[in-house]
C-alpha cells in the first residue's frame, strides 16, 4: 500500500491543506493499494490562484510554442505507456491488453492530434471589414470520470492547452493514480508553472469548490447526467460556460439487409468493452422481427465468450447498481438469455456478461444507463418503428447502423437524434467531434470542435 502526498500546484508538489485521504481500491482483489489526499476548498483556491496568475503569459505564448509543449507532453506519456497501462489496470481493473491499447494508447494519439492542431489552427480570420480573433476562454476547471481516466483528462487538457487556457484538474476519486502520472508527464514536458494544476478529492468537496469558484471561467465535466445537471445549474447562476459530456443509451440498429453475424458480434464487443463502463456503448440492439431470434442466439453465443475476458466494475457500489438493473429487467418481464445478477467470482467487483431478449422500449433497462456489461435486444417491425425506438430515450450520445450498403445506413443515421453514428462498423476517429444531443450533454470533444470549446471570439472592425 502506497501513500501519494500532495497536490501538483504551480509546477511543484505541495502538501495538501487538510489531512484527510482517499483510499484507492483494486477492484479485482478488493484491497486498498494507495491513498491520495482528499482536497479541500483551500487546495482549490490555491490551484485557481496560480492558474490565474499563469494565464496571461500562456495565452500570449505563440501557438507554435504551445504546440511544442503539447508534443513534449505526448512524448512524455508515450515514454510512460507501460506504467500508465499497469496503473489503470490496478485502479480500474481493466484487462492489461485493453489498458495498453485503449487506456494508454488512445490518449497519446489524442495528445498528438492537438499538438498538430495548435500549430495549424487559424486563430484569426478576416470577415468583411473585421478581423476575428479566437482567444482562450480563461481558467478551466476540468472534472473527469473514472471509466477512461487518462483519455478523459487528455481530451480536456490538451485542447485547453492548445487554446491558451490554464487548467485545474479534479480527477475521479476512484482512479486518481493515473492523474498523478499525467501530472508527472506534464512536469517532464516543461509546461510553465501554474498552467496545469492537479487537486485530488471528492466531488461534493473539491469538485463543488471548483465549479463554484469565481476564478474559473469554464467547467468541463464528464460524468452522469444527474451531476451534469447540477453543475449546469450552478454555472448558469454565475453565467459561467460549461462543456458537459454526460450519459448515453445508444442504439445499434441492424437493418434487414445487414450482415447479421458481423453486426451482432461487433455490437456485443462494443457493449462488453471496458466491462460495459462506456457512456457511448451500444446497449440497445435493434433487430427486425424477421431475424430477431437468430440475432438473440448470436448475441448470447458472443457474450458468453467474454465471461473470462472482461474485468470487474470499478467499485462495490457500481456492481450493486448494475446487479439491481439486471434484477429489474427480469422483474419487468425481459427474458434473461445469458448472464444474470449472481456473482461470477468469489472476489472482485465482477458482473457476468448479460444479454436480455424480449425487451420492450419502455422497460427500465431500455431507458436508463446501466453502465455495465448488459445488452438489451429489442425487436422492431419496420424502419419507422426502429427510428422511433432508437430516438425514444432522453439520451443521444452515439449509435450504430448496419445495412447492406453504406448509403442505406447513412440515410437512416441522418434521422437519428444522436451526436455520433458508426456506419457498418466505422472506425473510431480521434479528430471527429464527440458529444451528445438532448440529455447526453452540451458541447463537443476531440478535434477542432473540441478546441473550439476552449476559445472565445473577439472581432475588430476597420
Amino acid at each position: 500500500m502506497k501513500a501519494h502526498d500532495g497536490m501538483y500546484i504551480g509546477g511543484a508538489w505541495r502538501p495538501a491543506a487538510g489531512t484527510e485521504t482517499i483510499a484507492v481500491v483494486d477492484p479485482v482483489e478488493e484491497q486498498v493499494i494507495a491513498h491520495v489526499p482528499a482536497g479541500t476548498a483551500e487546495d482549490v483556491d490555491a490551484a485557481v490562484a496560480v492558474a490565474r496568475e499563469a494565464l496571461p503569459a500562456w495565452a500570449a505564448t505563440p501557438p507554435a510554442e504551445r504546440a511544442a509543449r503539447i508534443a513534449a507532453l505526448r512524448d512524455a506519456l508515450a515514454a510512460r505507456k507501460d506504467e500508465i497501462a499497469a496503473t489503470v489496470t490496478a485502479e480500474l481493473g481493466a484487462p492489461p491488453r485493453f489498458s495498453q491499447v485503449v487506456h494508454a494508447g488512445l490518449p497519446i494519439l489524442v495528445a498528438g492530434s492537438y499538438a498538430e492542431l495548435a500549430a495549424s489552427h487559424p486563430f484569426e480570420e478576416k470577415v468583411g471589414n473585421s478581423v476575428v480573433h479566437a482567444e482562450p476562454v480563461g481558467v478551466v476547471g476540468a472534472i473527469t470520470p473514472w471509466n477512461y481516466p487518462l483519455h478523459q483528462i487528455v481530451a480536456k487538457v490538451a485542447p485547453a492547452l492548445a487554446a491558451g487556457c490554464t487548467i485545474v484538474l479534479k480527477p475521479a476519486e476512484d482512479t486518481p493514480l493515473t492523474a498523478r502520472l499525467f501530472a508527472e508527464a506534464v512536469h517532464e514536458a516543461g509546461l510553465p508553472a501554474g498552467v496545469f494544476n492537479l487537486v485530488t478529492g471528492l466531488g461534493p468537496v473539491a469538485g463543488q469548490a471548483l465549479v463554484e469558484h469565481p476564478g474559473v471561467d469554464l467547467v468541463s465535466f464528464t460524468g452522469s447526467t444527474a451531476v451534469g445537471r447540477r453543475i449546469g445549474a450552478t454555472a448558469g447562476a454565475a453565467i459561467k460556460r460549461v462543456a458537459l459530456e454526460l450519459g448515453g443509451k445508444s442504439a445499434n440498429v441492424i437493418l434487414p439487409s445487414a450482415d447479421l453475424a458481423k453486426a451482432v458480434a461487433a455490437g456485443v464487443a462494443n457493449v462488453m468493452g471496458n466491462s460495459g463502463q462506456t457512456c457511448s456503448a451500444w446497449t440497445r440492439m435493434l433487430v427486425h422481427t424477421s431475424r430477431y431470434e437468430e440475432a438473440v442466439a448470436l448475441a448470447a453465443e458472443a457474450a458468453a465468450t467474454y465471461a473470462d475476458r472482461i474485468g470487474p466494475l470499478v467499485n462495490a457500489e457500481q456492481r450493486a447498481r448494475v446487479r439491481g438493473y439486471i434484477e429489474k429487467g427480469v422483474a419487468e418481464g425481459a427474458r434473461l438469455v445469458v448472464g444474470g445478477p449472481e456473482a461470477p467470482r468469489e472476489r472482485g467487483y465482477f458482473v457476468s456478461p448479460t444479454v436480455f431478449a424480449e425487451v420492450t422500449p419502455e422497460m427500465t433497462i431500455a431507458q436508463e444507463e446501466i453502465f455495465g456489461p448488459v445488452l438489451s435486444v429489442i425487436r422492431y417491425e419496420d424502419e419507422d418503428d426502429a427510428l422511433r425506438i432508437a430516438n425514444g430515450t432522453v439520451y443521444g450520445l452515439a449509435g450504430a447502423v448496419w445495412a447492406g450498403d453504406d448509403a442505406e445506413a447513412v440515410a437512416f443515421a441522418r434521422r437519428m437524434d444522436t451526436g455520433q453514428v458508426d456506419i457498418n462498423g466505422g472506425r473510431f476517429n480521434p479528430l471527429a467531434p464527440f458529444g451528445g444531443y438532448k440529455q447526453s450533454g452540451v458541447g463537443r470533444e476531440l478535434g477542432v470542435h473540441g478546441l473550439a470549446e476552449y476559445l472565445q471570439t473577439k472581432s475588430l472592425q476597420f
